[in-house]
């Protein structure tokens, strides 16, 4: 395969969701290989967001604050735009927060997926596009076993749900306007990719077990574990997003070859509970606690086993993970401890660090 950075320097690269963590790390690795970026995205939530912590606008050839549901602004970058790639991060990411806005969810995730492979169909040029979603996607019946690509899809909390019927609408759109068969004609090879849990520095989310960790070793309270024993399979940022790279690279030299769904996660022995990533995290970090508050009849479902099977993505484009769990909480401990530099130069000194392995 080819060299990324041969892969990519130069080349237009549509990037939705730059704004958030996952995003941002993606942006400055763009940018790392030489990538033109305009990003679509909602503004940043928060002032000490990473985006802003590594001033991502100066990272963009252009920077686009609006909503993915807005259908007619998104179709006109685009198509102005006339992008080699298209990376779709935006969504509704996070599980708890689905239950509060349910209808913002959905329409989010499922009908601003819609809009980006409706602007990519009316595209003249050939476009490579990689749509992310998630390990959620599946009916989870925590029975323990790997979930494969083909399993049945399906969800729980409105999150989950919106991610299942965006696959969904993902599939029709790669047989009705993008099937490789007629490939000559559209020009365009869609992917989608369905990561793990992605740890790393630079994530204050809400409801997420890192941030959460962070901001209580920094407030010098004990964090609480909501779920100690839900067991996710665990990875580094950094490992997802090369394989998106190298995913859309393969798509380069192959554009027929891998019209699919793809897992993307640690191996099968690689999976730690909540407890064990908290208790290697405060031990990496140096500092910090943790208490189990009793649990109440309030709280909302989240299932409390997840695993991947990533067979596939191996041996179709021979990714494999660079990272295992604790080395990902290790790094992620020291991004968040080191005090001395930036987080632009911390992130780039992890993205050299790891295509250095």
């Amino acid at each position: 395969m080819q060299d990324l950075r041969q892969v990519f320097n130069g080349k237009k690269v549509f990037l939705t969701g730059h704004t958030g963590f996952k995003g941002a790390w993606m942006l400055q690795l763009l940018h790392h290989l030489g990538a033109i970026v305009k990003g679509y995205s909602l503004a940043p939530e928060q002032d000490q967001d990473l985006y802003n912590q590594i001033d991502g606008e100066a990272l963009c050839y252009a920077s686009v604050i609006d909503d993915i549901r807005n259908a007619q602004v998104l179709q006109g970058e685009i198509i102005r735009f006339e992008p080699d790639f298209v990376f779709h991060f935006a969504a509704q990411a996070l599980v708890r927060k689905s239950y509060e806005i349910p209808v913002d969810t959905f329409s989010t995730n499922v009908m601003g997926t819609v809009h980006i492979l409706e602007a990519m169909r009316h595209l003249e040029n050939p476009c490579t596009g990689i749509i992310i979603t998630t390990d959620k996607v599946y009916e989870n019946n925590e029975k323990g076993l790997p979930f494969l690509e083909q399993d049945k899809l399906g969800g729980y909390d409105p999150y989950s749900a919106s991610k299942a019927a965006s696959e969904i609408a993902i599939s029709s759109y790669i047989n009705s306007f993008f099937n490789p068969a007629d490939y000559a004609v559209h020009q365009k090879s869609i992917v989608s990719m369905r990561a793990g849990n992605v740890i790393g520095g630079g994530d204050y989310s809400t409801d997420r077990i890192i941030p959460d960790i962070v901001r209580a070793i920094q407030q010098d309270v004990p964090v609480q574990l909501r779920n100690p024993q839900s067991v996710r399979p665990w990875q580094h940022v950094i490992e997802p997003l090369y394989a998106y790279l190298q995913m859309a690279a393969h798509l380069q030299e192959q554009p027929t070859q891998y019209a699919t769904a793809y897992n993307i996660g640690p191996e099968a022995a690689d999976v730690l509970d909540v407890k064990t990533v908290t208790e290697q995290f405060i031990q990496a970090f140096g500092r910090g606690q943790y208490e189990t508050p009793a649990q109440n009849g309030t709280a909302v479902h989240e299932a409390k086993l997840l695993l991947l099977d990533n067979t596939r993505i191996k041996e179709d484009i021979g990714f494999r993970p660079k990272l295992n769990a604790q080395q990902a909480i290790q790094w992620t401990a020291e991004w968040y401890a080191d005090k001395e530099r930036t987080a632009a130069e911390k992130c780039c000194a992890q993205l050299e660090a790891y295509m250095a392995l």
